[in-house]
């Protein structure tokens, strides 16, 4: 294990790998702009350095200011959290470059994931469903206009180094697609450096549902079930749950050994994500593979018992993992919601100030998340997230009263501030919300309803009914679409025994 970590990053993140490190023995540099010299892991570090003033561009993106505090305090890694520097190939290669280890997978393998076209070839090699579309960049408006004829309207055009929610337009007749293409090739170029996009059919009554994986650089990976991330608006996550509600367990289990499958056939090392869109149906397709520990990591470790974090850690040292397929266990549900400091009266518009009341929930089995505290400042230069609240109960239904409780206990104010809180509460009482039958397009209806004020759900077959069977990919050993050696992941005791009973 290391003796000294620098974390590149700001708020609850930087504080939850400070405290995981703590519990490691290792020691903490906490690099940090001029605007967060006050902040809560600032205060806790063992050290730290500041790199910049508040603009992030100056601060938290400066590769060459925090590679070289890094070498200035002696640590040996860099944690890059989330967000910021995180999934950046070319920091994680000058990282190596300057005898620093980078917590998260190879530059090469980063490289590759993040080029969405790419990260979409390759994944269809490995035999994982895409949603019908261009596996490659599209050139022209007129070559997305076949392809858009081809797979039929809505579609999305998505730029290829896109992510966290940008760079993707929604286009539902033809006449749209010239200038929705060009609109987003103009935006992609300007966010990423890259103004190369795809298209691909758009599902709008989707389910967005991932899967936590853990590789070592030794050839081992462990999948630690699914993730429901359904809840968004504009593409960015608002409540999360694990494991997947109201899905077949063949579903679950084609997600979880197709995910594993996926990521060490890139060679992927460390704790990511891989993420898909569950259609009406049941039918899976890949979205895209995240190289970094997640917003609602807490919800996988609260089912499963694994600090994410350590073993991110302890994979980045070099030792093989220590948790085989058989040792993981989903026992109950978990429940995150996150508390951003933004108006919903006003499209989310961010809501900074100084929090002069602020009482995060406590209670059974309830955890809190934050680096806020009465007298801190929101700023208004980096990401809304104040706080993450996440529960767990027996079952669902309990896991729901559960962080409700949670939420109302809640205290944040201050001049100006406001919160997501009253929202994510409205969400919980939603009844196909409650019922596990929400999709993507759940906030845009709670905030855009219908003229009628019944909206009906339909209701869940009963237990043991039967429902269509889902089209899913075969995933024997021998049905690599490819013709290549199929890889291995560490055998399951059992059918289904990742699942929660």
């Amino acid at each position: 294990m290391f003796d000294k970590v620098l974390i590149a990053n700001r708020g609850e993140i930087a504080l939850r790998v400070l405290r995981a490190c703590r519990e490691l023995g290792v020691r903490t540099v906490v690099v940090h702009s001029s605007a967060d010299a006050d902040s809560l892991p600032v205060r806790l570090a063992d050290e730290t350095v500041q790199i910049g003033p508040a603009s992030s561009r100056q601060s938290y993106l400066n590769a060459a200011a925090i590679v070289e505090a890094a070498r200035q305090t002696g640590a040996q890694a860099v944690h890059p959290g989330y967000g910021f520097l995180s999934e950046d190939a070319d920091f994680a290669e000058i990282c190596a470059e300057n005898g620093l280890t980078f917590v998260g997978p190879p530059p090469q393998v980063m490289a590759a994931l993040a080029d969405k076209s790419t990260a979409r070839a390759l994944m269809s090699r490995a035999g994982l469903p895409l949603p019908p579309g261009s596996v490659r960049t599209l050139p022209s408006a007129a070559e997305a206009l076949d392809v858009a004829a081809e797979v039929g309207y809505p579609v999305i055009v998505k730029a290829a180094a896109g992510g966290g929610g940008r760079g993707m337009t929604v286009v539902r007749s033809a006449a749209e697609l010239p200038r929705a293409y060009a609109r987003t090739r103009a935006a992609a170029q300007v966010a990423f450096g890259d103004d190369r996009v795809y298209v691909e059919r758009y599902l709008a009554d989707a389910r967005h549902v991932e899967v936590q994986v853990l590789c070592d650089g030794h050839g081992n990976g462990i999948h630690l079930g699914t993730r429901d991330c359904s809840v968004q608006r504009r593409h960015q996550k608002l409540i999360e749950e694990a494991p997947a509600p109201a899905l077949r367990p063949a579903t679950l289990d084609t997600l979880a050994e197709i995910a594993l499958r996926g990521a060490l056939s890139v060679g992927f090392t460390g704790a990511g994500t891989v993420e898909f869109l569950v259609d009406e149906a049941e039918r899976c397709h890949f979205l895209e593979i995240n190289c970094r520990i997640q917003v609602e990591h807490p919800v996988t470790e609260l089912v499963t018992g694994i600090d994410l974090v350590h073993e991110q850690l302890h994979v980045a040292a070099g030792t093989p993992l220590r948790w085989r397929q058989e040792d993981v266990r989903l026992r109950g549900v978990a429940v995150e919601c996150r508390v951003n400091v933004e108006d919903p009266d006003r499209d989310f518009a961010p809501a900074p100030g100084r929090l002069d009341r602020f009482r995060p929930p406590g209670g059974p089995f309830t955890r809190v998340d934050t680096h806020g505290h009465v007298g801190y400042l929101v700023s208004p230069h980096y990401d809304s997230l104040l706080a993450k609240v996440a529960v767990w109960a027996p079952d669902r239904d309990g896991a729901l009263d559960r962080l409700d409780r949670a939420l109302a206990e809640f205290e944040v104010a201050g001049p100006g501030v406001r919160t997501t809180i009253p929202f994510a509460r409205r969400v919980l009482r939603d009844a196909a919300f409650r019922a596990g039958r929400h999709t993507t397009a759940l906030v845009d209806r709670l905030l855009n309803p219908p003229a009628a004020d019944a909206v009906p759900v339909a209701a869940p077959p009963p237990d043991g009914a039967d429902r269509a069977a889902p089209a899913l990919p075969d995933i024997r050993a021998d049905a690599d679409p490819a013709g290549r050696t199929p890889v291995t992941a560490v055998p399951a005791a059992g059918p289904n025994a990742w699942r929660n009973p």
